[in-house]
Order: structure tokens, then sequence, then C-alpha cells
């Protein structure tokens, strides 16, 4: 199946992770990054959910799922040990269209959590659709090597010098090239250059 790949703004948006054990606890913190308003529904959690639960940053009912809780919900992740409750809250999620993400279950999922290298504002997300997450996992560690932390700090420069581009009086072509210009490999280099220089 064709997928659509797409960059989510989540912030404020109203999230729910059926599960609170290791494997969703990952899931939780990715939409925690993303500052989405996170809702978790488990009858245990790991030491780090009941954390986030006790600072506030999410909202932990320590109960069995039910259907209504999708209500008003964007978008939902299953992460349990019950391949049978997978199905269900699939089903439920389908009937309340809320996108659903079933863990390691491609078949019960409408989209797939990428392997992400992230270097601040960049981030890189690789996916096979389902059918090897071990080869987006070995590519993101070949990209995380590509792509050091350095690229974190010239994303912030690229921004700025962005910004001003935009406030200065010239066509949309000319600006366009120095856009270019100042994304390119030698631009990169010349700001390492730059930061050698600054610790010296």
């Amino acid at each position: 199946m064709p997928l659509f790949p797409a960059f989510l703004k989540l912030t404020g948006r109203r999230c729910l992770v059926i599960g609170a054990g290791p494997v969703a606890e990952q899931k939780i913190e990715s939409l925690l990054r993303a500052e989405a308003d996170v809702r978790v529904i488990a009858p245990a959690a790991t030491d780090r959910v009941r954390a986030w639960a006790r600072a506030g940053k999410i909202r932990w009912d320590t109960r069995r799922f039910r259907s209504f809780d999708l209500k008003d919900i964007f978008l939902a992740v299953a992460a349990t040990s019950s391949p049978a409750l997978h199905a269900r809250i699939f089903r439920e999620a389908r009937r309340h269209r809320v996108l659903c993400n079933v863990v390691d279950d491609p078949a019960h999922c409408d989209f797939y959590y990428g392997s992400v290298v992230r270097r601040g504002a960049l981030q890189i997300a690789i996916s096979t659709g389902g059918h090897s997450p071990a080869l987006a996992q070995r590519l993101r560690r070949q990209l995380e090597k590509e792509f050091s932390v350095k690229y974190e700090d010239w994303m912030e420069e690229l921004a700025a010098a962005r910004q001003k581009l935009f406030k200065k009086a010239i066509s949309g072509v000319r600006r366009r090239v120095l856009l270019h210009r100042l994304a390119s490999q030698k631009s990169f280099e010349e700001f390492l250059r730059r930061q050698k220089r600054k610790r010296k």
C-alpha cells in the first residue's frame, strides 16, 4: 500500500496511548516531544510513565481500555501485550475515524513510526512501510554518522539567515538562489571552520 509521507504538528492535539510498558513509554516520549496532549490508559505503568503522570505531563487512567476513550482523539497508539485487544482498538479507532498505530502489527496501522535522525529542527525519517524496521534502524545509524550533531547549530544559523533574506527587498528568484547557496555543502563546511576558529 502506498504511503503518504508527512510530518504532523501535534501541539495541543489529543493523543491516546493504550499501554504503559517499555514500548509504550517510547511512543509516549515521542508524542511529548511533539507537545501533544497525551492521555495514557493502562492498569500498570513503568516508573518513567508514572513520573510523567506525577509531573502533569500526561494524564494516566489506571484501568482497561473502553471504546469511548477514543472520543475526540486525533491519534491513537496501541502498545499492549494482547493481540485481541489490539484488533479491537484498531476496529474502534476506525469507527471513530481516529488514526491508529498498533505496535509491531503493520496490518493494523494507519501510520507507521519512522526511524528518525534528529538534529535540532532537522529530522530525517526513514520508513520501510513495516516491511523491515531493522533496515530502517540500520539506515538511521548510517545517517547519524553522516549528519553529525553539528547540524543542530547550523540549522539555527540557517533559520536566522533565512529570516534576514525574507526581510530584504529582492526578487523571489534571487532569494531562492541565495537560500540554496546557504544550504549547500560548501556553506556547511564554512560553518564548521568558523566554529573551529571560535574554539581556539
